[in-house]
């Protein structure tokens, strides 16, 4: 029987609805976020835990505290950052950022791929896109399904069509169409070089290091449904882990992803 996911904490949840909100810009400069006693109540929650999480979103750098005026979301000009601790902020991509299809959904033979995803045969579906934000692809990624999780998404039109940017993530279309939820990833980072296809899509020169992430996608039942391999410019993408003692209460580690402007790092 598969492991059932680990139960999040109550301000990792919090944390997680005010950082969307953030992201979509519900508090822009100069509107205080709601207060810890306002959060409380709408959230059922206590003013410790609203505590804890506001604490999360100043660590990351997403908001700030004035004393006797209340929080604030700090200005990010054109900076992009985003916290991945679980699936579910996987999903969260489509909130802020665009899928920009280079190589529509099609079938193909695949011995690597179908090894990784434990397939018996050797046929997959591949797609490969940009992801953007503010119009700067700071990510291209291919994705790999097995032939019963591809012919979920042949109905979608839009993996079909290159070049038109649509507000959704692979993952998140696949959670709506499986018998069963996606549950975890299995994620690994390296470093490759730019071959000259990654190069003119992310506009670098040919042979760049870049940080390349591969994640392997489960659902709550152990099947392997989605590889993704994603290549960022190191300038655009930063990972920090929160690491604890054995025996000390557990919290998601978290990943930290920036784009934007040179100027702005």
């Amino acid at each position: 029987m598969a492991e059932r996911p680990q139960r999040e904490s109550a301000y990792v949840r919090l944390a997680r609805r005010l950082r969307t909100a953030i992201l979509r810009h519900d508090y822009p400069d100069g509107v205080r976020l709601p207060t810890e006693a306002e959060l409380a109540e709408t959230y059922r929650v206590s003013r410790q835990t609203v505590r804890r999480a506001f604490q999360d979103l100043v660590a990351e750098g997403l908001v700030y505290r004035v004393p006797g005026r209340g929080t604030f979301a700090t200005p990010r000009e054109e900076q992009y950052l985003r916290q991945f601790g679980s699936v579910d902020d996987l999903m969260g991509l489509s909130i802020d950022t665009r899928m920009d299809v280079v190589t529509p959904l099609h079938r193909r033979v695949d011995v690597d791929a179908a090894g990784r995803l434990g397939l018996h045969t050797d046929r997959v579906h591949k797609l490969a896109f940009l992801r953007r934000h503010e119009d700067v692809a700071f990510c291209h990624t291919s994705v790999w399904l097995p032939p019963a999780v591809g012919r979920l998404l042949e109905e979608v039109t839009e993996l079909t069509l290159p070049g038109t940017p649509h507000a959704f993530t692979v993952i998140g279309l696949l959670d709506q169409r499986l018998p069963e939820p996606i549950a975890e990833a299995e994620q690994s980072i390296t470093v490759a070089e730019a071959t000259a296809d990654l190069a003119g899509h992310l506009g670098c020169e040919p042979g760049r290091a870049l940080l390349r992430i591969d994640r392997v996608y489960r659902t709550v039942g152990g099947q392997l449904v989605e590889l993704s391999v994603s290549h960022f410019l190191p300038e655009h993408y930063s990972h920090r882990v929160r690491l604890r003692r054995s025996g000390t209460p557990t919290g998601s580690p978290v990943a930290h992803q920036g784009s934007g402007p040179s100027t702005s790092k």
